[in-house]
């Protein structure tokens, strides 16, 4: 219990001393207005804030959305993945703040390759030479969770070796802790931030960091995805070694392909890139519509094609899953638009943020209104998808409407596909296109089958639900009866007379302490108690030594407060 204690010891150590690093760093950039606004220590407000003024002229004349992705570069993997994951949130920064960390690149320093075959040897619990005929030493790829190095198994298979960074796990779940508690003290104390959920978003970021780096997951996600697709000879899906696979390690089959935003290579190769681009965006609406199971992050560099125009996606790092719910909404929504029904639009896009019951948005329905006639009255060619779906989460953003995360990662992804799309083939369209799959959709969700499903689910619950019933009443007449229920209230806009009020009662505390300590002070001077220098008492001449500094620093916190 001793030993377990020390740890925990450390480990707080380690956290305060991290988070200090953080709220310089922030402060170093010359965000010392927001955290003024939180309660951190004094002296991590003040030091690094002066230090900026005087050392980082240069840095102060950086636009801000500049300096908030320099923020995120200096601290490291972590904040580099968060930068990543809010430049897709166009409703919660502005447009100059997302396009800015849109240019965070996950590029690092490789691993030496000693540290490399450690990995190797602890995960495998053998030597690597027992497993691996040949591994390259230059890796394929480094980021920095991971990198990628190309292997040949002893039976001759070319393989690829995905090896975890070491030591990457606690410094990732430190600084996930460290970003919820930041964003909990934004979400409370800093107003304009409440409404979009920072903690929230925090939350679904750590899910995502904790399911990459995982790789048991990531091998999981593959065998899925080669399910899904069994038989279709227009896809390929590498081969995964489970027997040479661990959370930390995956060892897939190598692929040999092209990237498919190398134009010129396919050409040269003889591939037909208008096929390539009908077949990828035809796997990728059958992945979100028909299976519900997608791949997350569907850039040029994990989307290959082979000989035969076959498409294989690659690292499955990141991956979605629609339940069938969110389907239904999500083609509900793509066909009130495409039937350019506002009202049936507006109902849509209210349930599939789950505020269907809550109070009347006025101006909801115009502004759905105007977004499909900006859109849909020109010819359907001219629409830029990823612009659409930006002006979509406006809507949202504007009526405090919090769409699923997962709905994001499709956004994410259908707009990494249509901007693939129109390289390969700028005729394709890639609405019209869905327009099979979002109708399937929406007649799977009327048709008698699904309909009685949904009546026998109903009539079961309701039946659960009326069982219980008299059960829950007991419950409650016990807990009144026995004195346990309560009732709590909650009044809104105190907070600031809170604040005000624990302000003045903190000075005059620390105003008594003062005057008490000058009144011991003038007492043990009196009584001349030792030891004596130059016939003045030690102690009483530390205690006003004391007292005056306490008093500066009262004097410095009303100055700074403006209120004298």
């Amino acid at each position: 219990m001793l030993l377990s204690r020390f740890r925990q010891f450390g480990r707080a150590v380690g956290q305060a001393q991290r988070l200090r690093h953080i709220v310089g760093v922030f402060l170093k950039y010359g965000y010392d207005d927001i955290a003024a606004r939180l309660p951190l220590p004094r002296v991590w407000r003040w030091l690094p804030t002066s230090r900026f003024k005087r050392e980082h002229a240069a840095i102060a004349a950086l636009p801000r959305q500049e300096r908030l992705k320099l923020v995120f570069e200096e601290l490291g993997p972590a904040f580099v993945k968060l930068g990543q994951l809010l430049a897709g949130r166009t409703r919660l920064l502005p447009r100059s703040y997302t396009l800015e960390l849109a240019k965070l690149q996950d590029h690092v320093a490789p691993v030496p390759y000693p540290a490399v075959l450690a990995v190797i040897a602890e995960e495998l619990s053998r030597p690597p030479t027992e497993c691996f005929a040949a591994i390259d030493e230059t890796p394929l790829g480094a980021a920095s969770m991971a990198q990628v190095h190309r292997a040949r198994l002893p039976d001759g298979a070319e393989v690829v070796v995905k090896v975890q960074r070491p030591g990457i796990e606690p410094i990732l779940r430190t600084d996930l802790e460290i970003m919820g508690r930041i964003a909990t003290l934004l979400e409370t104390h800093v107003e304009e931030w409440q409404p979009h959920h920072p903690a929230a978003i925090v939350a679904e970021f750590a899910r995502r960091v904790e399911h990459e780096l995982d790789f048991a997951a990531e091998l999981a996600a593959m065998e899925r995805f080669a399910r899904q697709f069994e038989g279709d000879a227009t896809v390929h899906v590498p081969r995964v070694y489970r027997a040479l696979s661990t959370g930390r390690l995956l060892t897939m089959e190598y692929i040999a392909g092209t990237p498919a935003s190398h134009l010129a290579v396919l050409d040269a190769a003889g591939l037909d890139r208008a096929l390539i681009a009908r077949r990828l965006a035809d796997l990728t609406l059958r992945q979100i519509f028909v299976h519900g199971f997608f791949h997350g992050d569907p850039h040029p560099g994990n989307v290959h094609i082979l000989p035969g125009n076959v498409v294989c996606f690659l690292d499955f790092g990141l991956t979605g899953f629609l339940i069938r719910e969110t389907r239904d909404q999500v083609a509900a929504l793509l066909v009130a638009v495409a039937q350019r029904d506002e009202r049936a639009g507006t109902q849509a896009l209210l349930v599939l943020a789950g505020a269907e019951l809550g109070a009347p948005r006025p101006g909801l329905e115009a502004d759905v209104a105007e977004f499909i006639h900006r859109h849909f009255t020109g010819p359907v060619r001219e629409l830029v998808f990823m612009r659409l779906l930006q002006h979509l989460l406006q809507i949202t953003a504007r009526h405090d409407l919090a769409l699923p995360p997962e709905v994001f990662t499709v956004i994410k992804a259908l707009g990494q596909i249509e901007h693939l799309v129109s390289e390969l083939a700028p005729d394709l369209d890639l609405l019209e296109q869905a327009k099979p799959f979002v109708r399937e959709v929406h007649t799977r969700r009327v048709g008698p089958r699904r309909v009685l499903r949904e009546l026998l689910d109903f009539g079961g619950e309701t039946v659960t639900a009326l069982r219980t019933l008299p059960l829950e009443f007991r419950r409650v007449a016990a807990q009144l009866r026995d004195g346990r229920a309560k009732v709590n209230f909650r009044v809104e806009g105190l907070r600031p007379l809170n604040e005000t009020l624990e302000r003045v009662t903190n000075r005059l505390a620390f105003a008594i302490v003062l005057a008490a300590l000058l009144v011991a002070s003038a007492l043990v001077i009196r009584a001349n108690v030792g030891p004596i220098w130059h016939g003045v008492s030690i102690i009483g001449l530390a205690g006003y030594v004391a007292a005056g500094f306490m008093g500066l620093l009262l004097l410095i916190s009303i100055v700074r407060h403006g209120r004298m």
